[in-house]
């Protein structure tokens, strides 16, 4: 999608459009963004905080106003638009609360006759490119810290989420964010490559999205030498090695696969399951992908919400024709619903192999890709022939063995015996091709700082 407008997933009804941005007013939202850095990062971490708490109290307060925009735009039911809400909350909380902590200077040892400090100081301004999957939650986790430590930003959300990228600026405004400190810009890709990051006011760059945007986004920043971080795509392997209720574990990671449509970058897209549990495990998914049946979020936001688009959904379906093509068997799904919209089935998919489609591919929808294995060095190789490296989760009802397996997944992040969990205190973000960068917990503060030497001789 090029332009910014609204279209409803559940029917695909173009609802509304917004204007994308002029050159010239890229150019002077940059402008504005610069200016307004010098009085920001002077405004007292107090005062900077006071408005991120205040940004968590609104967003606690419109949550059924804010899931409602995004059922509208991406098509998430409104139980779950709500969660979202609540974690921007948590999110921002969090920052009010930490961030002069995680900015105190640091001492550093050396010789007794001179004083070493590290300081943690705002860069300037910052782009952020965010996208459509969590519109709230992607746009807080970068803003919150960044803001707490006096950068300013300009927002760039994904083309089909105008109306929360708007709702978003609003809230910031109303808190006591200063107009400059944050602006949504409605830019276009060019506008980004050939405008914001060449210019050298912008001090870096902050994307969660495609391996495709990343490495874009990636290659416009290192040729004009501007910090990144990068949050893309996954392909995490929950490995269960043992279940004292097999129907029990696979019903969990059912309903973690679908969370969002399946629609997560940290989602189980790949089931590693012992031999000796594996019949039961792939009996019990595929029986629960069975019994899931489309819903419309307007109506029943119980059942499975329609995918973000029907460009989304057509991607999803080839790929799941392709991997069964190339000799993979489909116990379950695999198609569009008739009708208008973006919904697909849920699609159970065993025997995928290296070479498939679907075994290096994200697939970025409601599909359960399950393998079997026979041993735990097994598992871990099979958990690591990914060339992604995000999330993972090992369960076992032993738990030194599940430390065991975890330990040795090369991911940015291991839970063991329960799904993964994005939660405010955590840090996010992975290795490989998953990225670059931490966002949340303590760690997010330092991406796009100076950590300044200060050295003192006595």
């Amino acid at each position: 999608m090029s332009k910014y407008q609204v279209v409803n997933p559940a029917n695909g009804e173009l609802v509304e459009e917004f204007p994308t941005a002029t050159d010239d007013q890229i150019k002077d939202a940059l402008s504005r963004s610069h200016s307004e850095f010098s009085s920001w990062r002077a405004t007292p971490v107090e005062e900077r905080t006071k408005a991120l708490a205040k940004v968590a109290e609104i967003y606690s307060e419109r949550a059924e106003e804010l899931a409602e925009i995004i059922k509208l735009e991406m098509g998430k039911a409104v139980p779950e638009g709500k969660g979202e809400v609540a974690l921007c909350s948590l999110i921002f909380k969090y920052f009010a609360d930490n961030a002069q902590a995680f900015i105190e200077d640091e001492p550093l040892r050396g010789p007794k006759n001179a004083d070493a400090f590290l300081l943690r100081k705002p860069v300037g301004s910052i782009l952020g490119i965010m996208p459509w999957n969590f519109p709230y939650y992607q746009v807080a986790r970068f803003a919150a810290p960044n803001l707490a430590l006096g950068n300013t930003i300009l927002l760039k959300h994904a083309p089909q989420c105008p109306r929360s990228a708007q709702a978003i600026e609003e809230i910031f405004h109303e808190a006591g964010v200063p107009q400059d400190a944050y602006i949504n810009i409605y830019a276009t890709n060019e506008q980004i490559s050939d405008i914001i990051l060449p210019d050298p006011r912008n001090q870096g760059v902050s994307l969660t999205g495609s391996e495709r945007a990343g490495a874009s986004v990636a290659a416009e920043a290192g040729k004009n030498l501007k910090k990144v971080v990068l949050e893309l795509g996954g392909s995490d392997p929950y490995v269960v090695l043992d279940s004292e209720d097999v129907a029990k574990t696979a019903e969990t990671l059912f309903k973690t696969r679908m969370g969002n449509t399946g629609q997560a970058c940290n989602s189980p897209k790949r089931m590693i399951v012992m031999d000796d549990i594996y019949d039961d495990f792939v009996s019990s998914i595929t029986e629960a992908a069975k019994a899931t049946a489309p819903a419309d979020p307007y109506a029943d936001p119980e059942g499975l919400s329609p995918l973000s688009s029907v460009a989304a959904k057509d991607r999803f379906v080839e790929q799941v024709e392709d991997t069964v093509s190339e000799g993979a068997t489909l116990l379950a799904g695999g198609k569009a619903y008739d009708g208008p919209g973006a919904y697909v089935q849920p699609v159970v998919l065993t025997d995928v192999k290296p070479g498939m489609r679907g075994y290096y591919e994200e697939l970025f929808g409601p599909a359960v890709i399950v393998y079997k294995v026979s041993s735990d060095e097994e598992a871990v190789e099979l958990a690591n022939d990914t060339p992604f490296g995000l999330g993972s989760a090992v369960f076992s009802t032993d738990l030194e063995r599940a430390d065991r397996v975890g330990s040795q997944i090369d991911s940015g992040m291991v839970f063991l015996n329960g799904p993964e969990q994005t939660r405010e205190f955590l840090p996010f973000g992975g290795v490989k091709r998953s990225g670059v960068g931490r966002e949340l917990g303590p760690l997010a503060m330092d991406e796009f700082c100076n950590k300044q030497l200060y050295y003192k001789n006595r």
